[in-house]
């Protein structure tokens, strides 16, 4: 895969500027049809009137809009050349991060609209991206071994966030159990259930590819990247590929397998700003987060969670059937807490209650059965500490350990 074009990054920025230009406008035209139309208990008189002028006004505004976009757009695939002639085409890491939070917000939009900006799934070891070929693979990883760990991470976050206060849990890894570290890159705004697919995709010919004989499988995904990791799990039992077979073990790192109160929140601020029809307007913006974020409500893993569902962003019950975890494979959760040890209450870590990262549920058709030996607790520890904390990676290493 050839590296991202600064030109094309700055096209789809446009085009993403360009789509919220449309969005306000059309935020500011309803709030102002709903403001001058008149009182409710006169039948709203101005309602006709107002809307004919405004489908003038504004429709105006997006027309000019549209024209300038599609402007810049032309303009800047004419520079493109000239930019890789130049020498700019590589994007450095920092750019990638901020892809990456912006995939979390936004990214089920960007990839229905073939926005450039949109993250497209990718296996990556050094930094570069690995094209799924034999002698490919050889070429990139010449000390490739038989104990591959492929590494998911969380939502809006990228691969480079696993290299955090200067610990690196793959290389970590890496050095004391041998294992061939491979980082997963994707649009964490997608929904969990289709990321999950395009991993087991693409774990099946990392496997069939890979140089030597894949001996052991392991998984670490942390935060939704524990969420992914069971869908793909789940993706390739149901496709009867062989990568499924050779997985022994997969950690879960602060992952909100039964979601995560922020978003619950989210949901009740839209039904509050739907209150009034004066602050309904207002709503929308919060209906601009992705699949991604709107999937951690409850923590959706299938396409069946979501499709439960017909508005994403209406209010309801947990929708999810139980789904256990991968037969055959010895599962770890790891939640964290900010709570010193001897506290008699657990607080979240800040993002992800305890009870939801460990698998627990009220509901037993829903509670995941970690066993006790395997569920961990990371006290005094934030959700960005599980990436850094020794004790994490002790119980991580503890895990992968060859078993005798």
């Amino acid at each position: 895969m050839p590296p991202r074009n600064h030109v094309d990054d700055l096209r789809g920025a446009t085009r993403l500027a360009i789509d919220a230009t449309r969005g306000i406008t059309d935020l500011v035209r309803a709030m102002h049809e709903e403001i001058a139309s008149g009182p409710d208990f006169l039948g709203r008189p101005l309602a006709g009137p107002v809307r004919a002028l405004n489908e003038i006004v504004y429709g105006h505004v997006r027309g000019v809009t549209s024209l300038v976009g599609a402007s810049i757009d032309l303009a800047l695939g004419g520079l493109a050349p000239l930019a890789e002639l130049a020498g700019i085409a590589a994007a450095p890491r920092e750019l990638d991060m901020l892809l990456a939070a912006l995939n979390g917000v936004l990214g089920d939009y960007l990839a229905a609209t073939d926005n450039p900006l949109a993250i497209t799934m990718q296996l990556r070891h050094g930094g570069e991206t690995l094209e799924l070929e034999r002698s490919a693979l050889h070429a990139a990883i010449p000390t490739a071994g038989p104990r591959v760990l492929v590494l998911l991470h969380g939502l809006a976050m990228s691969e480079w966030h696993w290299h955090w206060l200067g610990h690196d849990h793959g290389a970590a890894l890496a050095r004391d159990l041998g294992f061939t570290p491979i980082y997963l890159r994707y649009n964490s705004g997608r929904h969990v259930s289709e990321n999950g697919r395009d991993l087991a995709g693409l774990l099946e010919l990392l496997s069939k590819e890979w140089p030597v004989p894949i001996e052991e499988l392991a998984i670490v995904g942390y935060s939704m990247g524990g969420l992914v990791a069971r869908s793909a799990c789940h993706a390739g039992e149901t496709s009867a590929h062989e990568w499924r077979a050779r997985l022994r073990t997969l950690v879960c790192l602060g992952t909100p397998h039964h979601g995560s109160p922020l978003e619950r929140w989210g949901n009740l601020a839209d039904r509050l700003l739907g209150v009034s029809r004066y602050s309904a307007p207002f709503a929308r913006l919060g209906k601009i987060r992705s699949a991604g974020i709107t999937d951690l409500r409850y923590g959706n893993v299938l396409d069946e969670h979501w499709n439960a569902v017909a508005d994403r962003f209406a209010g309801g019950g947990d929708p999810r059937k139980g789904m256990r975890l991968p037969a055959g494979v010895t599962c770890h959760a790891i939640a964290a807490t900010l709570s010193p040890g001897a506290a008699p209450q657990l607080r979240s870590d800040g993002l992800v209650r305890v009870a939801s990262a460990l698998g627990h549920h009220d509901d037993a058709t829903l509670d995941l059965a970690f066993p006790v030996a395997h569920q961990t607790i990371a006290h005094a520890t934030g959700h960005l500490g599980l990436l850094s904390c020794p004790k994490v990676y002790g119980v991580m290493r503890a895990a992968l350990a060859p078993r005798t």
